[in-house]
Order: C-alpha cells, then structure tokens, then sequence
C-alpha cells in the first residue's frame, strides 16, 4: 500500500529530511491576472535552498500577500540542522524554539507580538489504536510565513500537504491553519467511528456471553479516548480567546474560518467524551458479570463442601479404631448408616439452596 510519505520531495526519504531539515516545502504566489484580496494563491514546491533565497528576498514587511506571495515550510525537528537553519533564516520569535525544548505538550495557541504560536497533538501516521500513537506539531506563522515541525510522522499535516500538492484553495497562512484544522477534525471523526465500530463489536460480544479476550479492548480504547481528551480538550478555549484579539495582518474571513473549524473541533471532542462514556459503561457490565459469574463458581464449591459435609462427618466417626461404635454389629447397620447420610445429604441441600433463594 502506498502511503503519502511516498509522494515526497526528491531526494527525500520515507521519514527523513534533506540536510536542512526541511521535509517538504510549498511556495504560494498569485496567478496571472488582476489583483484580488480573496484570490487563491498556486502552490509550487520549494526547496531548503530556494526557500532561503526567498526569505532573503522577501522580508516581512508590510505588503500585499496575494502579489507578494507566502511560504510553508514542513520540518523533521528531530534534525539537527533544523533549528539552527531556522535560527540562520526564518527570524522566528525566540518563543517558538523555547516551546521546543519546553516539553510541555499540551495544546495551546498563543500570540507574541504579529506573530502566532501554536503546539497541536495529532496522531501519528502509523496509527494502531494505542495511547502511545500521539505526538506534537509545533506551528509558527505570520503573514507570509508558516513554519511547522514535528518529530514523528503525523496524519493532520501530511493530509494538507496531499491537499495542497492536489490543488486545495489556499489564501493565506491563517488559511492553512484553519485548513489543517479540519483536517484534524475529520481524522478524529474517522477515529471516533472506528473506535465505534470496535466498542459495537465488544457489545454484541457482551450480549453473546462471550467475553474473554475483548474485555482487554475496553481498557486500551479507554485510555486512548482519555489521553486524546487530555491533549486535545485546550485547543478550542485557546483558539477562541485568541480569536476575540487576533493579529492586525489576519482577514476577516480567515478569523471565521478558524472559528469554524475550532466549532467543528468541539463537536468531535464532545463525541468522544460521550463515547468514552459508554466504554466506561460497557466496562461496568463486564465487570459485573465477571461478579457475578464469580459468585455461581464460589456457589457451586459452597454446594459440594456441604453435600460432602455429612459423609465426611459420618465417615470419620464411624472410621475410629475404637470400641463401642453404633450398628457395628447389626446385619443391617451399613443400609441404616446409608440412608442416615442420604438424609442429612438432601437436608443440607433443601438449607443451601432455601439460603440462596432467599439472598436472590
């Protein structure tokens, strides 16, 4: 199966970079033809060499964007040469690089100066259900430039770039950011319906009595659901306060776009709370008929102790080597021995189950 890393740069490998860093590169410029605030910019792919020149040449002055143009640059921050080529060129805040090497991952949106930063969690390309599948994409964008960065393949951002080398309306960096917004919400929506579709089947399993090895399943998906909650939840507060003061270079239509997609984001969240919901739920059941088929076994031990209680007593007493034991010497003691322990065998019975009739 080919996968959208395969769609790569030249010269680039499945994972890596080239010597710079740069994953992957577009280059948006107007078309041909007259001037337009809303026109859709043409993407091109851009070389680590080629987008150093145009840094060089197009400071961040104040401009047109459409006739200017705009630049996203992809990086693999597991790189080394990253950041010290984007500290050579990019002029990016000093905040970027220190939410770099932070370590605090959780989502959030924040303004310095003309200048947005951003940390989104995302899942990773190869995606199996586990907790452990997320990881971080730090974002930096102003109003020609968006610089993003990851340290493991992620699925969002390599979806926008499919979306972008496919032709996906662009008009600015804001844009894009809305753009791979979406993309993130409908990744989790497909997320919410797979993980759907797998607590479905736990359910019938449930019904069916035949639980075994999908109780396992619960718990996996549990955690899943909880750290994706714990990552993800942030973002849309963030967003929104930000969106109430955004920077001077961002549109109109680009705040509402980005409010868009915060709602959509929200929607997706309050999803999977509910579906984290009925895991916990489904979690309970189980549990409870792991209980209560606890109980019948520890019922049915309890039965055979006391059906075996009058013949081990009798047993015993009528086994001593001492003299004088009862019916020893009578022709019918063994039948009358029988029937006395038959006796007492179907009175404990009647007591034991009249007991567990009346706790039932």
């Amino acid at each position: 199966m080919r996968t959208d890393f395969q769609h790569a740069l030249p010269g680039e490998n499945l994972y890596g970079s080239d010597p710079a860093g740069l994953i992957w590169g577009f280059r948006f410029s107007a078309p041909a033809g007259p001037a337009d605030a809303e026109v859709s910019l043409q993407a091109e792919p851009i070389s680590s060499t080629q987008a150093r020149q145009w840094l060089a040449d197009h400071p961040d002055e104040d401009g047109d964007t459409a006739g200017a143009g705009l630049l996203w640059l992809h990086f693999n921050l597991a790189n080394n040469a990253t950041e010290r080529w984007l500290r050579d060129h990019a002029d990016l805040p000093e905040a970027f690089f220190e939410s770099l090497r932070g370590g605090l991952n959780s989502t959030r949106v924040e303004r310095v100066e003309q200048v947005l930063l951003a940390v989104v969690n995302d899942l990773q390309f190869d995606f199996f259900f586990e907790p452990t599948d997320t990881a971080t994409l730090w974002i930096c964008l102003n109003r020609r430039l968006l610089i993003t960065g990851r340290r493991k393949p992620l699925r969002s951002i390599d979806q926008l770039r499919v979306a972008v080398r496919d032709g996906e309306p662009v008009r600015s960096t804001a844009d894009l950011l809305a753009q791979l917004l979406r993309h993130q919400a409908d990744m989790l929506v497909d997320l919410v319906r797979r993980a759907t579709l797998q607590i479905d089947d736990v359910e019938d399993q449930l019904l069916a009595g035949r639980l075994n090895h999908k109780r396992s399943r619960l718990g996996a998906m549990r955690r899943l659901l909880v750290r994706l909650q714990r990552l993800l939840l942030p973002e849309p507060a963030a967003l929104f306060r930000l969106l109430q003061h955004p920077p001077v270079w961002m549109a109109d239509l680009d705040v509402q776009d980005l409010r868009d997609a915060t709602e959509e984001f929200s929607v997706v969240l309050r999803d999977m709370v509910s579906l984290q919901e009925r895991v916990k739920l489904l979690q309970e059941e189980v549990a409870a008929q792991i209980n209560e088929q606890t109980n019948r076994s520890l019922f049915v031990l309890t039965i055979v102790t006391v059906l075996a209680l009058p013949i081990n007593l009798t047993a015993g007493l009528l086994g001593m080597n001492v003299g004088g034991i009862p019916l020893a010497d009578h022709p019918h003691g063994f039948l009358v021995v029988v029937s006395i322990v038959i006796a007492f065998t179907i009175i404990a019975g009647w007591v034991a189950f009249q007991r567990r009739d009346d706790g039932g």
